[in-house]
């Protein structure tokens, strides 16, 4: 069976929340205190965040779908959210939570999600992509420099009471070609 690449819909919320959870405990849950932790999951990844956000006008949300188990996700926030100080964009839009199954991890996935990203980017008109990504998480850093992201600022991320130091990415997009060719090699 092919994995399909689609939009969420509210009969993902549930599986998307769950998704969500299990991907950020697999790779950072060991860094905080449960309490915050704890908190943290509450407030980014319940189900009754993930179904406003697959509500929202403003988002997009894809997924991708194997055998009707959601393996992978992707979100875009159309007008980001992220501190305007750091960059000159006049529209830029904000990835976030670009996720995969921890057990399916380094088989594609997250390329084909960012060729989506990209595309949908140049769809709606953004002339850049914003992203945060942990100080500590160099595998991530790595994908997102093969795409011709770069770190354009230092900033904070919080994790119920704990500050992490996060790297404010930037990818600018011209109308053709412009991050499309670093999509291509990956």
């Amino acid at each position: 069976m092919t994995i399909e690449l689609r939009l969420a819909t509210p009969a993902d919320t549930a599986a998307l929340a769950d998704l969500g959870r299990r991907a950020v405990t697999a790779k950072f849950a060991h860094l905080y205190k449960p309490e915050d932790f704890a908190t943290f999951l509450g407030q980014a990844h319940s189900e009754e965040k993930v179904g406003k956000e697959i509500a929202d006008p403003g988002m997009r949300v894809a997924v991708l779908e194997d055998a009707g188990v959601l393996i992978a996700f992707c979100k875009l926030v159309l007008k980001s959210t992220l501190p305007a100080e750091f960059s000159d964009a006049r529209a830029p839009l904000e990835l976030k939570q670009l996720y995969t199954d921890p057990v399916r991890i380094g088989g594609g996935l997250g390329s084909r999600l960012m060729n989506w990203a990209l595309d949908e980017a140049r769809t709606v008109g953004a002339d850049e992509i914003q992203l945060t990504v942990y100080s500590e998480n160099p595998e991530a850093q790595r994908f997102y420099h093969r795409y011709g992201f770069a770190k354009i600022a230092d900033i904070e991320f919080w994790v119920g009471n704990h500050c992490d130091p996060e790297f404010l990415f930037a990818l600018p997009l011209r109308p053709e070609g412009h991050g499309l060719a670093a999509a291509e090699q990956v």
